[in-house]
């Protein structure tokens, strides 16, 4: 049985590292060829931009690799170890902590060469190193807390309950119910400070475009997220009256009124078609096949890996063995969020009136000018790391002329049919 864990887990790595060297070469060529949406410079800085993002996601790929047969090996027992503690659930919930600490101190060097070389390198990072590392801080406090709550809740189903991994299953999935809800809160209270949107005129249109879905809201806000990046963004966050319409100062910097009401109405789309409450039920469904495949392991497992079958180990072995079952579910939920997306451009591009579709085609083409986005992908790459349609896609279907774009000089690198 630990082999053929082994060796899904390595199939998985092998898989990853192919699609992004895949995707390396294709972007390698393409970006040499004429320019697509962006001006010359900047689709060739794009390119560059991705190609060391993918090589980054190769080493830290690799590095997940080394850390999960190392944990397997020697690290889970080493940790189970080192946990002094008499009261069985103390020691289990310092045991999956120490776990998960650890692996956020490995992953720690690449979350700060992607922010202060790769994004400072391309004009992304606006974030200083004091900002870096309060944020960090509090995203350790946080995690540690609130982890340690959740590992305790576990704990005390699985030694409680015969079908643990059924009632685990549901207590982690209210927990991501709950997450949805409050994270416009918690963002608010420790990272991004928001401010309610002074601008009456556009304050009313978009109330009105909300009235015309019956999206109901907490209020419009602002986000001072240029202080960390210059990236465009904005965000409906919230489940029922904790909703909130967040929209990013870059987005109101770049934006034309008309662009940003069609940007929202595009939101609004993924409200009135009920796409969050689908994205939920998918992870509940990745969520369920986990605890289901870990909660029936066979004891032959544990007495391979020379451990006991406590639910410290049994926790440690479902975190690790999460990003397998997360990459497999990936097509299938870049399927549905792809459908969705055409759905939501189509409702947005109506919503904002009788140039809606120009509009929204126009604050499309803005964002992947200011978010530096290459427009070209591997289908392969597309098919397991895509949750929106390329844009090029997504300008063909709201009627925008963007010409015939030449790939069949690029060579075995795009020709994967998927």
């Amino acid at each position: 049985m630990l082999m053929t864990i082994v060796a899904i887990y390595s199939l998985y790595v092998l898989i990853t590292i192919y699609t992004s060297v895949m995707q390396i070469g294709f972007v390698n060529q393409a970006k040499r060829k004429s320019a697509v949406l962006l001006s010359g410079t900047d689709f060739l800085k794009a390119g560059n931009y991705a190609v060391a993002k993918e090589k980054m996601s190769i080493l830290s790929t690799f590095v997940d690799y080394l850390l999960f047969v190392a944990w397997l090996g020697f690290g889970i027992s080493f940790v189970s170890q080192i946990a002094f503690f008499e009261n069985e659930a103390l020691k289990n919930i310092a045991v999956v902590m120490g776990f998960i600490v650890i692996n956020s101190l490995v992953s720690l060097p690449f979350s700060y060469y992607e922010k202060f070389v790769l994004d400072a390198k391309f004009g992304f990072n606006k974030s200083t190193m004091a900002q870096y590392i309060k944020d960090t801080l509090i995203t350790f406090v946080m995690t540690f807390v609130i982890g340690s709550l959740i590992v305790w809740g576990i704990y005390e189903i699985i030694s409680n309950f015969t079908y643990w991994w059924l009632w685990s299953f549901a207590f982690i999935f209210v927990i991501v119910v709950l997450i949805n809800m409050l994270f416009p809160t918690f963002r608010a209270l420790f990272f991004d400070k928001l401010t309610p949107l002074d601008d009456e005129e556009l304050n009313s249109e978009i109330k009105a475009l909300m009235d015309k879905t019956g999206f109901v809201s907490a209020g419009v806000f602002i986000s001072d997220a240029s202080k960390r990046d210059s990236r465009l963004n904005a965000y409906f966050g919230g489940l029922g009256k904790t909703k909130r319409v967040v929209l990013f100062d870059t987005l109101i910097e770049k934006l034309t009124t008309k662009e940003l009401l069609a940007v929202l109405g595009h939101e609004l789309g993924h409200f009135a078609h009920g796409d969050i409450y689908k994205n939920i039920a998918l992870v509940g469904v990745m969520l369920f096949a986990m605890f289901g495949i870990f909660g029936n392991l066979p004891e032959s497992l544990y007495l391979e890996l020379g451990l006991s079958r406590s639910p410290s180990i049994t926790m440690i072995l479902l975190l690790l063995f999460m990003p397998v079952l997360g990459f497999l579910m990936m097509p299938i939920m870049g399927i549905v969020s792809r459908h969705n997306e055409y759905a939501a451009d189509k409702m947005g591009s109506e919503l904002a009136g009788v140039t809606g579709e120009i509009e929204l085609a126009n604050a499309l083409k803005k964002l992947v000018s200011e978010n530096k986005s290459f427009p070209l992908s591997h289908p392969l790459y597309i098919f397991f790391h895509y949750t929106h349609p390329p844009v090029l896609e997504r300008l063909k279907a709201l009627g925008v002329a963007i010409g015939d774009i030449d790939t069949s000089s690029l060579g075995s690198a795009c020709q994967a049919d998927i």
